[in-house]
């Protein structure tokens, strides 16, 4: 063929030069042409592709830093719950033995048969305490002002020390299991203050060498002021608490014994009718569990995470992270309580960082972009701050509410590493499609038309299946990926991309599974706190009913007006104010013929079964002189019978003081046990008269009669008589000061030359100026009688 070919005419005239020209100019133009589009098409894909996946990562890459935030939260808030469940078990079996004393005297008396050692004292001559010798399970000591003379500790603390024996049995298994706890320990009231603490230390030796003067000073005032008044006041009423539960925690402190820094949780002893404080159970774990957990947070390269109060004080936080937020390093300065412990005080507001100083710690704003100086240049972080459940935290004096922060700090620049690197690999694979296919098309001038198009083909096709991965991937379909037909730089993009859809897939799967879960408990959570909040409401509305009803009831069975007046020898005016809608206290005026019987009472506690009891009293004190009974003790004593067979039946667990005055015209007789009796005779002359030997509370014993006894009190023309409930001695002012019956008498004094009315009304006004807005918590009755 090439002989003939060579025979051709030569030239641009030959039909083969003109086929080479025709053909060679088409497939030129077909390659400049097709190659131009294609080199736009792989710019745009690739512009289009590293916006997308740059938009993607950045999503993806905050909802992890906000998700690993969360699980570390959870973290630190499970172990919290562990010490709370482990000394709340420690309480429940120390708070059954107090309300069982017949149980409570057992256990002691067989654990100091089996363990001697764990009950028996020896006194330190140089320390003034006693304290038990090494090797029972734990560490008694019995401060100085609990020693008889004898050094021995009192009967009341000896009963004590038998009594907290029980924490032998309990507190290995406890520090044994659960969280890991560094010791547990009971403290008893401020009034018997033992410590027992379990494992064994040497206890008051230690405390001896570390804080002098202890043992002459009041234990809970010494180490722990407030702390105790607090939980008194819980006592009184449980809504005083700032977390509605009884567990408490101190801020970080250096122990006496380890010197470690450790934090004490206490779960307050309650007596048995749960009107006071009966002590402690307690339990320690140093501030190491907890920093580990925040010191171990491992996000990129260098993020680390940090643990505070809600003052900003850090508590934990690894070496880099103080270094990165400015803190002045760790150290112990005085300050957990009156001089006795030392706590750790590293600040997030007093960083050397503006932005960390300024950063509001009073709410979670999500996740924030702060700049930081390093070595002179700001640098970009991202933090997020999350808020811990809330708990009863004590410092030094009342007891508050705190919401420990954690928070999770890590350079921009690290989290956006995978960011860079895919848009740097997708940059460089483009350029390196974009030079090859510049080869590629100069190449194709000495190859076929075919061939050509085959080569242009092939990386077209490639730079579309990369385009539509990166469109599905831009329509969250993340199970995408390119296949991968060559080995060359099309198909390491494909590879790169791959491995980038891969990641995007893991973490975007991951983070779903954990939203859908939190959202299915929420709306779980939610539900139930409907349905408990329409219960509550409609238990709140039959509650409000019933105490009208009750309260309407005993207004309406009190004295009228023109009865008090019904009398011509005497003047009698009362008053009375409950302290809640319903009062236990009680007063009467009730005339048969010619004799005239006075009543006032005072029901243990106030509220509903109060004000029923109330009732019951004036029911059967009304019947029993409408009967003609005119015996004073045998009233009482008749009285005192139905009435304990209505406290059996209704099982009301109450009991009242009573005392009455029966009056004939002629002689005043007073008889049963109530508040003391004054009497302001016309010449100026004050007499108080004790009843408390004149009988016994009433509804304690079936038969009273033996207890029952009368004194007769001389009553004539001016002389004033005064009979009260103790709401009225024991109401305070806001200095804690009573009001007291010295006072009262002395108002009574004052005001013995006006009329009963007046008399009743001057005393209720000095007594509501004493209390001013200091809050009543108890029923006030006031009742005068004045001869005329």
């Amino acid at each position: 063929m090439d002989a003939q070919l060579s025979k051709r005419p030569a030239g641009l005239a030959s039909f083969r030069a003109k086929f080479i020209l025709v053909v060679g100019g088409a497939v030129l133009f077909d390659l400049l042409v097709s190659g131009g589009l294609a080199l736009w098409n792989v710019q745009r894909l690739s512009r289009d592709a590293t916006l997308e996946v740059g938009q993607g990562l950045e999503a993806a890459s905050q909802e992890y830093i906000g998700t690993y935030a969360d699980s570390t939260a959870a973290q630190v808030s499970l172990l919290l719950r562990q010490v709370h469940s482990d000394v709340g078990t420690l309480a429940g079996v120390l708070q059954a033995q107090i309300d069982d004393p017949e149980r409570n005297s057992d256990v002691g008396a067989a654990i100091a048969r089996t363990s001697p050692g764990s009950v028996s004292l020896s006194y330190d001559q140089k320390g003034k305490w006693s304290q038990n010798a090494p090797g029972s399970v734990s560490v008694v000591s019995v401060w100085g002002y609990l020693l008889g003379q004898d050094h021995r500790p009192r009967a009341d603390v000896e009963s004590d020390i038998q009594a907290s024996a029980v924490l032998d049995l309990i507190a290995p298994s406890l520090m044994q299991h659960g969280a890991s706890k560094l010791q547990m320990y009971y403290i008893g009231s401020k009034a018997r203050p033992i410590f027992r603490t379990a494992p064994y230390t040497d206890q008051a030796q230690t405390f001896d060498r570390l804080y002098p003067g202890h043992n002459e000073a009041d234990f809970w005032d010494f180490f722990f002021p407030g702390l105790y008044e607090s939980w008194q006041g819980w006592a009184k009423d449980m809504k005083t608490r700032p977390v509605a539960d009884d567990i408490t925690q101190t801020a970080p402190y250096t122990d006496a014994i380890t010197g470690k820094l450790i934090v004490s949780f206490f779960h307050p002893l309650w007596t048995a009718d749960r009107k006071d404080v009966a002590g402690t159970a307690g339990a320690d774990i140093t501030l190491d569990q907890l920093a580990q957990i925040v010191e171990n947070v491992k996000v990129a390269q260098s993020g680390f995470g940090f643990l505070a109060m809600s003052d900003g004080n850090v508590v934990a936080i690894n070496g880099t992270g103080e270094k990165t937020l400015g803190l002045r390093s760790a150290s112990d300065a005085g300050g957990a309580g009156a001089g006795a412990l030392t706590g750790l005080q590293r600040s997030l507001k007093g960083s050397s960082q503006p932005a960390i100083a300024k950063l509001a710690l009073d709410r979670e704003q999500g996740i924030q972009h702060l700049l930081l100086q390093q070595d002179g240049n700001e640098v970009p972080y991202i933090v997020i701050v999350k808020k811990l459940p809330a708990t009863n935290l004590w410092v030094s004096g009342p007891v508050r509410q705190e919401a420990m922060l954690l928070g999770v700090v890590v350079p921009e620049r690290e989290i956006e590493a995978s960011l860079y690197a895919a848009q740097a690999k997708i940059s460089e694979a483009t350029n390196r499609i974009v030079l090859y296919q510049i080869l590629a098309i100069l190449m194709s001038l000495l190859i076929v038309t075919i061939a050509v198009f085959a080569a242009s083909k092939r990386i077209t096709g490639g730079i579309s299946a990369l385009a539509g991965a990166a469109k599905r991937i831009q329509a969250k379909d993340y199970s995408v990926r390119v296949a991968i037909t060559s080995k060359d730089e099309v198909g390491a993009a494909g590879e790169a991309f791959n491995r980038m859809a891969q990641e995007i897939s893991y973490h975007t799967e991951n983070l779903e599974q954990l939203v859908e879960e939190r959202t299915a408990q929420i709306a779980d959570a939610k539900e139930e706190i409907s349905m408990l909040n329409s219960q509550l409401q409609r238990e709140n509305r039959r509650l409000g009913t019933e105490l009208a009803v009750a309260e309407r009831i005993q207004l309406m069975v009190l004295p009228l007006h023109q009865e008090l007046e019904d009398f011509q020898a005497l003047e009698i005016a009362a008053y009375m104010r409950p302290a809640e809608e319903v009062g236990g206290d009680y007063y009467d005026v009730l005339k048969s013929g010619s004799r005239l019987k006075i009543g006032i009472g005072d029901v243990t506690g106030h509220g509903l079964e109060s004000g029923v009891l109330m009732l019951m009293v004036q029911s059967v004190a009304r019947a029993l002189q409408e009967a003609g009974n005119t015996d004073a003790v045998k009233f009482l004593t008749n009285l005192n019978s139905a009435l304990f067979k209505n406290i059996v039946r209704t099982k009301i667990d109450k009991h009242l003081t009573l005392a009455f005055l029966d009056y004939d015209g002629k002689e005043m007789i007073l008889s049963g046990q109530h508040e003391e009796v004054v009497v302001v005779r016309a010449n100026g002359e004050v007499e108080r008269i004790d009843t408390m030997d004149l009988g016994i509370p009433i509804g304690l014993e079936a038969d009273i009669s033996a207890f029952i006894k009368t004194r007769e009190i001389a009553f004539e023309t001016g002389d004033l008589i005064l009979l009260h409930t103790d709401g009225v001695t024991e109401a305070a002012n806001d200095a804690g000061e009573l009001f007291g019956i010295e006072r009262l008498c002395r108002e009574a004094l004052r005001l013995k030359g006006q009329d009963a009315e007046k008399v009743v009304s001057g005393i209720v006004a000095a007594l509501m100026r004493f209390v001013g807005s200091q809050k009543i918590y108890d029923d006030i009755t006031l009742l005068a009688v004045r001869h005329r």
